[in-house]
């Protein structure tokens, strides 16, 4: 009959220490995509503030004074919030040496720790047309205000529809229209000391998990254009001109050329189809061909 290994401190920090180098390697691993669309912002407290999203930079002619913006006292404000995942590998599995289901959990948890900003990213892109942004309207609206000759227009970038919702969204500027506020980056903890332990000495097992503190939100909705309009050349070619004819408040151009469209698995065909088909059926030049790149993505079906 086999004898159960005795589970010394030497075991369990062999066993923590190589859970550590699991965690690690697959989190490297990790290929997320939600840097192709948002800014990453270091945050140092609960709560960040972002006042200077009420004015879009842009130089003018100095006549006689500088023009100086105030920026706003009610300014977009972003808050963190806190996540965790957590196993616990039970006491007999190391005293039988049965630690590879337990291996496997975590490099699942780590490639799922790397991801999760991805999660936050994205799905604060498909909340965008209910969760508002620094203009108090929201992200994706048909009413977003702006002064054009002094007066107040309202400016949409969003067409409406009853299909799956794409995305064409300028990238290429000093900002990106989506942000990735981390307050604290994902890391392995453990709670294996059993001397010291009240959950190891009564629940026999012990723990491993990860914690994070992040918020995903909005910068300028001009950089970013919904549609749930079929993704057609003639709609693609709507929202890219919408995109490219914004002005300022003072009627300046803002000069934004959509470069990423970003399209849930169901859209993958007409998406290649306007952007990657040199030439159409008929045998004409396809006029949008390379126009944007595409970036599909599961976390939009």
């Amino acid at each position: 009959m086999p004898v159960a290994k005795r589970i010394t401190r030497q075991v369990i920090e062999r066993m923590t220490t190589g859970f550590k180098a699991i965690f690690q390697n697959a989190f490297t691993a990790a290929d997320p995509k939600w840097s192709m669309i948002a800014e990453k912002v270091n945050s140092n407290t609960s709560i960040e503030t972002y006042a200077w999203l009420a004015q879009i930079p842009g130089m003018k002619k100095w006549i006689d004074e500088r023009r100086i913006k105030r920026l706003e006292v009610e300014a977009y404000t972003l808050k963190n919030d806190k996540f965790e995942d957590t196993i616990a590998v039970q006491r007999e599995a190391i005293e039988d040496d049965q630690l590879g289901t337990y291996s496997m959990a975590i490099k699942g948890m780590a490639t799922a720790a790397a991801e999760h900003p991805e999660e936050l990213v994205f799905d604060a892109l498909k909340e965008g047309f209910n969760v508002t942004c620094f203009d108090g309207q929201n992200f994706f609206d048909t009413d977003h205000p702006v002064m054009v000759d002094g007066e107040e227009v309202s400016v949409s970038n969003m067409q409406a529809g009853a299909g799956p919702t794409w995305y064409l969204l300028c990238t290429v500027k000093a900002v990106k229209p989506i942000i990735y506020q981390e307050r604290i980056a994902a890391e392995l903890e453990t709670k294996d000391d059993a001397s010291n332990s009240d959950h190891v000495f009564l629940k026999d097992e012990y723990l491993y998990g990860v914690r994070s503190r992040g918020a995903a939100g909005y910068t300028f909705w001009q950089l970013a254009f919904a549609s749930k309009a079929p993704l057609t050349a003639a709609n693609f070619k709507a929202a890219r001109q919408a995109m490219a004819s914004l002005k300022g408040d003072q009627g300046r151009p803002l000069n934004i050329v959509p470069n990423l469209l970003v399209i849930p698995p169901e859209l993958e065909t007409e998406a290649e189809e306007i952007l990657k088909v040199k030439r159409t059926d008929g045998g004409k030049d396809n006029p949008h061909y390379g126009k944007a790149e595409i970036l599909m993505t599961p976390w939009l079906s």
